[in-house]
């Protein structure tokens, strides 16, 4: 998710491609397009925009239920257990052709990877990809900084780490709740 803090603050849904070798910070670099009718790209483009990009792993409710030390203090209530990284930059947009070509080519050899019937850019009419390209303007933000927050049950012991991953295997907590059972059997330490 691009935000962007401008006169209004705005959030979109981006698919971003990473460039890990490039960027003068030595973190990488974002890049993504976004339709011209989006007024997103005009904030970015009326100066030295700072973006956030939140990309968002499992997240799951936890019951209290799932604790074994409920049944010992009943001192324990709900909580959310959550996996993000946040990027910070600064974007500059580009409404180079050629640039937004490479961009859409890649991406989408990228997503097309192992499909059984992928589709390149150049299955469709040269006519119709130049109007779409007309139609977009890329984004590009070296990466400044890097930050992951997550919170997956670390702060309890054990028993009751081993207790909500058991929970979410078997009866869930949303749509992520098998990554995240995952995540919080892997804090759990050994012995």
């Amino acid at each position: 998710m691009l935000i962007i803090q401008g006169a209004e603050p705005t959030a979109d849904l981006v698919p971003f491609s990473l460039h890990p070798d490039e960027g003068e910070a030595g973190l990488g670099v974002l890049r993504a397009h976004l339709a011209r009718g989006n007024p997103a790209w005009r904030a970015l483009a009326a100066g030295d925009a700072a973006c956030l990009v939140v990309f968002q792993g499992p997240e799951s409710y936890v019951s209290p239920s799932w604790y074994p030390s409920k049944e010992i203090s009943h001192k324990v209530v709900p909580t959310w257990n959550y996996a993000m990284v946040q990027v910070r930059g600064k974007a500059r947009v580009i409404e180079d052709a050629a640039w937004l070509q490479r961009q859409l080519r890649g991406m989408t050899a990228h997503h097309e990877a192992g499909l059984s019937r992928s589709w390149e850019v150049d299955d469709a009419p040269v006519e119709f990809i130049d109007g779409l390209l007309r139609a977009i303007v890329g984004i590009e933000i070296p990466i400044d900084s890097i930050a992951g927050k997550w919170k997956v049950s670390q702060n309890r012991s054990d028993a009751d780490m081993a207790g909500v991953a058991a929970g979410l295997r078997k009866e869930g907590g949303g749509a992520g709740a098998g990554p995240m059972a995952g995540l919080v059997a892997e804090r759990i330490k050994p012995g």
